[in-house]
């Protein structure tokens, strides 16, 4: 990834001033303490120096200790200024820290960014921690230096010329790498979220890449990933000893050159007091506080202009302006690299949303992998808007694939996938898909139910929609919309019917529903699926697992593998021996357990169309009507 350093440092350097300057207040109070190192700093070399030449070595031992206290007493007005210094500090770093959690978090929640957890968990962190270290030390550096300085001029002017021309010769050269740090900085961390990115979605699809034969790829592209990391590491460590030079130059040449130069400024007036009170300076204030400075500048301070630009800056994720929503956990049947969740944004309206199909596949091909067999190749499917089409076949064939297709989750090899005219990617806020585990998380209902809406919603708009689907008595028992609900205390049916409520008060025009109501009893399960086809403007397919559903649908599409056939449940009947075998299964005895449109609500054993199906056996073709097509005769010429 590229960035554009010189046009945003100067943003984020406003960005900063803005943030210093409204806190002013904290600024006088943090420079009102960190005076007392000062004088600290001062005294105390200054103090050993008088001790030298006006008591032990004059032979007047009362006024050495005296000195001597003198220093201690500034040793400990000092350490209570840094202790005071921590709490102004505090001020300033915790707003920071608030501030950008804030970002990440509303970034997340409407935006597919897979770099999300490490920002929040990883480079925040690194900002407080790094901005806090930097207000430290860059303080301690000033004060304890302007008090080294001036006790230096106070003892002997002279000592400043052995001192000062190694200090800005060591300084100027740390400046230098500065912003080759940064950059090389930068590199790295880029490095380490495409690590971050590549390890979730090979944890995610685990399963998917041994099924499909493709452990060599995922482990080669995981390998280049961690390679682009350990080459920016070594990088970044190259630079860090140029780094070293500089703190050598500027921390220690000092000390060299006044023990080289002693007996010339002894011969100029500086006496051994001076001398000792000198390198007290050197080793025990402006050393220890230079190399504080340099380290945190060098690699901390480079690593949080960094991390700031990324967390404050639009990053590299998807636009905002869609307006997604955070991605669900995986659900049953995870894709690799995919996550099941639901996006929102405006359904579509006029006459060009009416004119062509709400939902179109072009020549799709997928395979989970280079070596493994498509689960589709040349897939041709057209859903008009309004419609409502029900997926139907053995377990492992492709339904779940298809959906996570419609929704943009996965990407074709070849062909593509159109949603209202527009490819799915750059359509995605105009579609939903509820898994098949509802995905609740922890918080109030109303946050729960109302995340995919750009706008608040009305509590009105969020009831009915409750109504709808039927969640409205489970609100109730839950305790209404304010109520705080936990995941792990619902059950699984209880958290379907919160995943179709939110999807229902969603503003999309395609809805997806991937047994997203396998957890509910056929009446519940027939409402829920009503609820989304009376919606205005709404475009429903279904994975169903209950053949009611394909009997309330429009159009089924009945899939084995090697054909795809799409008709009306009468013509698939007596068209398809699988969709016969699936019908009849279902069906016997009618409405036994209460299902709506008086189908049987468990599948009957050992039906004749499913031949222990797992994973797809060919690659679905061409869909076509029932009528150009015979049972035995596969599509595409396969």
């Amino acid at each position: 990834m590229t960035t554009d350093t010189p046009s945003r440092t100067p943003r984020l350097r406003t960005r900063g001033l803005r943030f210093l300057n409204r806190r002013r207040p904290v600024l006088a109070r943090l420079a009102g303490w960190s005076l007392l190192e000062a004088g600290q700093t001062f005294l105390f070399g200054y103090a050993l120096a008088r001790a030298l030449d006006q008591g032990f070595l004059a032979g007047d031992t009362a006024v050495g200790l005296g000195w001597l206290a003198a220093a201690a007493v500034a040793v400990a007005a000092g350490a209570y200024g840094t202790g005071r210094v921590f709490h102004a500090v505090s001020e300033l770093v915790e707003p920071l820290r608030d501030g950008l959690v804030r970002r990440v978090v509303g970034r997340a929640l409407v935006e597919a960014d897979h770099g999300a957890v490490s920002r929040l968990t990883h480079q925040v962190e690194i900002a407080r921690d790094t901005f806090a270290g930097l207000v430290m030390v860059s303080r301690s550096f000033v004060f304890t230096a302007a008090g080294a300085l001036a006790g230096l001029a106070s003892l002997a002017p002279a000592l400043l010329l052995v001192v000062v021309p190694p200090l800005v010769l060591g300084l100027a050269l740390f400046l230098v790498t500065l912003r080759p740090m940064a950059r090389r900085q930068e590199t790295f961390l880029v490095a380490d979220e495409a690590v971050a990115q590549v390890l979730d979605a090979t944890t995610a699809g685990l399963r998917d890449i041994t099924a499909a034969g493709a452990e060599s790829r995922t482990a080669a592209g995981a390998d280049g990933r961690f390679d682009a990391e350990y080459r920016a590491a070594r990088t970044l460590a190259r630079w860090g000893v140029v780094r070293v030079l500089a703190v050598a130059v500027a921390g220690r040449l000092p000390v060299v050159l006044l023990l080289l130069t002693a007996p010339w400024l002894l011969r100029r007036g500086v006496t051994p007091g001076d001398l000792v009170g000198a390198l007290t300076y050197l080793m025990y204030a402006l050393v220890p506080a230079l190399q504080s400075l340099m380290q945190a500048l060098g690699t901390a301070g480079s690593r949080l202009t960094v991390v700031l630009r990324r967390l404050t800056d639009g990053g590299n994720g998807p636009s905002a302006s869609r307006g997604a929503p955070p991605a669900g956990p995986s659900g049953a049947g995870a894709l690799p690299g995919a996550r099941a969740g639901a996006a929102r944004g405006e359904a579509p309206s006029g006459s060009a949303g009416r004119e062509r199909p709400a939902v179109e596949l072009r020549g799709v091909t997928f395979a989970y992998g280079p070596h493994a067999e498509p689960v589709f190749r040349g897939l041709d499917l057209a859903v008009p808007a309004g419609g409502r089409l029900t997926v139907v076949g053995p377990s492992g064939i492709g339904k779940s694939t298809l959906t996570a297709l419609v929704a943009g989750l996965l990407v074709p090899d070849e062909g593509e996938v159109l949603l209202h005219g527009e490819p799915v990617r750059a359509a995605a806020h105009l579609r939903t898909l509820v898994p098949q585990e509802a995905y609740v998380f922890s918080g109030a209902l109303r946050d729960n139910l109302t995340y995919l809406c750009p706008d608040p919603p009305p509590d009105s708009a969020v009831l009915a929609s409750a109504r709808a689907v039927g969640a409205y008595d489970l609100l109730l028992r839950l305790g209404g919309l304010d109520a705080v609900v936990a995941p792990g205390r619902l059950s699984a049916g209880e958290r379907q019917l919160i995943a179709l409520a939110r999807s229902h008060l969603a503003p999309v025009g395609v809805v997806l529903l991937d047994e997203a109501t396998c957890h509910l009893d056929p009446a519940a399960e027939a409402r829920a699926e009503r609820a989304f086809a009376e919606r205005p403007g709404t475009t429903l397919i279904v994975v169903a697992h209950r053949i009611s559903s394909a009997r309330r649908a429009d159009r089924v599409l009945v899939m084995d593998g090697t054909h795809a056939l799409c008709g009306t449940h009468d013509e698939l009947i007596r068209r398809s021996a699988l969709y016969r075998d699936l019908a009849g299964g279902w069906s016997q005895p009618a409405g036994a357990l209460g299902d709506a449109d008086g189908v049987h609500a468990v599948a009957g054993p050992g039906l004749a169309g499913d031949r222990g199906h797992v994973v797809a056996h060919g690659a679905v073709g061409q869909v076509q009507a029932v009528g150009d097509l015979g049972d035995a005769r596969p599509l595409g010429g396969q």
